[in-house]
């Protein structure tokens, strides 16, 4: 499906993001493994989270949907997972696919896990190395590095990980597989990443010690099921944050989104770009921090996002490279090489699709240099099949004088089915509601 933007665009009124893929992710593997009934509400019904729900279905764990976003699970415990009769397939889903190997890694029966041809690409054997380290076996049956995943569980050990790459999908990996281990897993990380698996896992009741940038986990006798409630996700919010941001005029009010402080590194960016931006409501939901967002549009200036804060906002880079063509001035972003091994190469795909737009771009290799230009001319730009890539090019389009084309944008649905006819309703110039 292609899509067709006509630009230049304020945006207002009030919007919900939808629910957090991450923490929709977890709620289903943790209900999974845990004794006892699991109520999710708010789960997102994306394709990628999905993906989770079926894997564990194909070992046995009743899965049942109330309705779309609403599901109860009947967890199995942890080692009454039984061996599927097929291979299970995590689609485009790193986060599937890299989390359950943790909790494979603890079973008593050998699996092969695989994806699409994009998940495919993706490197595997980061998470495949630590796992081998506490005594599974895991295959990367592709090059050694690469997906599909052959993985036998067995008896495990803890160790003691330090992280080469910062990786949130690697850290609750080990510490998933650490739930089966004789002893403690602690994982060390240089730059702390998002931590929803720690919160989730001390809520279902898990043993979790926090220091710093050092995570342990140690084995406890069961975990209990628990009550679920989603919160937005700022990762899909982001789009539209930078939307209100970077079009003068707009005012947009963003309800019920998650700011874990592990994710909040957009709102840092647009802060420090000069964004007028306000955090409201704070407030806290089954261990995780939500707020409202309210955010004025117009006067960004360019600015620099390297170091410790990528970790925070890795999901969003591809979203601030566009409020960077809008703002004055020079934005650098570095450290970022990570975009390279996702969904598509991230650094690339914006780049080509940004040049289009008339932006003045320089690739780096773990980034990119990007000068804001009030001269940009709509476009016809590929989504290379990714999610956030679309989702970026049609906030461009929007911001640009003129109507744009987007190929195969339906790869949105991976984690925001809805975001066109959101998309349509905020630059039709709804209201805001609630007191602000």
């Amino acid at each position: 499906m292609d899509v067709l933007i006509e630009g230049e665009k304020v945006i207002k009124g009030t919007i919900t993001p939808p629910p957090d893929k991450s923490i929709s992710h977890r709620g289903v593997i943790l209900g999974a493994i845990s004794e006892g009934s699991t109520r999710i509400e708010r789960f997102l019904p994306a394709d990628d989270c999905k993906r989770t729900v079926d894997c564990f279905r194909k070992m046995g764990v009743d899965i049942k949907f109330v309705d779309e976003t609403t599901l109860i699970i009947k967890g199995a415990g942890l080692k009454e997972l039984k061996k599927p009769e097929t291979i299970l397939d995590a689609g485009n889903s790193g986060t599937t696919m890299r989390l359950l190997s943790g909790i494979l890694a603890g079973q008593d029966f050998e699996v092969i896990i695989t994806g699409d041809e994009s998940l495919k690409k993706r490197p595997m054997e980061r998470v495949a190395l630590p796992l081998r380290l506490m005594g599974a076996k895991v295959e990367c049956t592709v090059d050694g590095k690469f997906a599909p995943l052959k993985i036998r569980g067995g008896r495990l050990k803890g160790i003691s990980y330090e992280m080469p790459v910062a990786s949130a999908q690697v850290k609750s990996a080990v510490l998933l597989a650490g739930l089966y281990a004789d002893g403690e897993t602690t994982v060390v990380e240089k730059h702390k990443t998002r931590d929803h698996t720690e919160r989730m896992l001390s809520y279902f009741g898990g043993n979790v010690t926090v220091k710093g940038n050092q995570v342990t986990v140690a084995p406890v006798e069961k975990l209990t099921g628990s009550d679920v409630v989603v919160p937005g996700d700022i990762s899909s919010a982001a789009f539209f944050m930078v939307a209100a941001a970077i079009n003068e005029g707009s005012k947009l009010l963003i309800k019920d989104v998650g700011v874990n402080p592990t994710r909040t590194g957009i709102i840092d960016v647009l802060l420090n770009m000069g964004c007028s931006l306000k955090v409201l409501n704070e407030r806290e939901l089954n261990g995780e921090k939500i707020a409202d967002i309210l955010i004025e549009g117009g006067g960004l200036k360019g600015t620099r996002v390297e170091g410790d804060i990528i970790p925070r906002l890795i999901d969003e880079i591809p979203v601030i490279a566009v409020a960077a063509c809008f703002a004055e001035g020079e934005t650098v972003i570095k450290n970022a090489s990570e975009l390279r091994v996702k969904e598509s190469d991230r650094i690339k795909a914006m780049v080509q699709n940004l040049r289009r737009f008339g932006a003045k771009i320089e690739e780096l290799e773990d980034g990119m240099v990007i000068e804001g230009s009030k001269n940009l001319k709509p476009a016809e730009v590929e989504s290379f099949k990714d999610h956030r890539i679309a989702m970026a090019m049609a906030v461009t389009a929007i911001s640009v004088k003129g109507i744009s084309k987007i190929k195969d944008a339906y790869c949105v649905a991976i984690s925001f089915p809805g975001f066109f006819d959101i998309l349509n309703n905020v630059v039709k110039g709804g209201e805001i509601d609630g007191q602000i």
